[in-house]
């Protein structure tokens, strides 16, 4: 039975390499998937769905204002059968784009697996991910660790300096040189002005 399911975490844990493992491995059995990716991540290019560890793929680009349900409707009649659709920094979505997606898993009885942060750098829900801890059948976390070696569960966006940034927009792009994933204590420290990060530890790999 087709599933919505939502993999969650902070930032580094290796989100999108497992969307390209679960890609590859429907590949393998012969089984065609569309990956999703939002057009305001164009970090590796415009569709580019790339990991850490250099593994890629190309996404078809969506806008907030897409439909993702007539969009894969138009694939399956283009191009044939659809075994999983995968969503690729699935915090970007709409609410209605949330909605769209389980309309994919209860009317075409396609599986979703989508995969995003849970919070913010304020430590407040994106909206996509609001709306999948709401309604996706399966919730998965997947960890990784801070650098006081407890288990990171926020994303800290910092300044040149180390600092923790407090104001600005929800959404900026970037990577390890703007966000660090971090505990919830030391969250907490960090946005208190009582501890800075150490840039040089926080680019290493997890």
């Amino acid at each position: 039975m087709a599933k919505l399911y939502f993999y969650y975490s902070a930032m580094n844990a290796g989100k999108t390499t497992t969307l390209l493992q679960s890609a590859h491995n429907y590949h393998e059995r012969g089984m065609r998937t569309r990956i999703y990716t939002p057009r305001l991540d164009d970090r590796h290019g415009a569709g580019v769905v790339a990991s850490r560890i250099g593994l890629q793929a190309t996404g078809v680009i969506f806008d907030r204002e897409d439909d993702l349900l007539t969009m894969t409707q138009a694939d399956i009649a283009a191009s044939g059968p659809l075994h999983c659709v995968l969503v690729d920094e699935s915090q970007f979505l709409s609410k209605a784009q949330v909605w769209q997606i389980t309309e994919i898993v209860d009317q075409l009885k396609i599986p979703v697996l989508a995969y995003g942060l849970r919070t913010d750098f304020r430590g407040e829900l994106f909206e996509g991910s609001q709306y999948l801890l709401a309604w996706a059948d399966s919730l998965t976390e997947i960890k990784t660790i801070c650098h006081s070696g407890k288990k990171a569960t926020m994303v800290v966006r910092v300044d040149p300096n180390g600092r923790a940034i407090s104001d600005g927009p929800q959404v900026e792009i970037g990577g390890n040189d703007r966000y660090v994933s971090v505990s919830r204590a030391e969250f907490k420290a960090i946005m208190a002005g009582q501890d800075r990060i150490e840039l040089q530890q926080a680019t290493l790999p997890l």
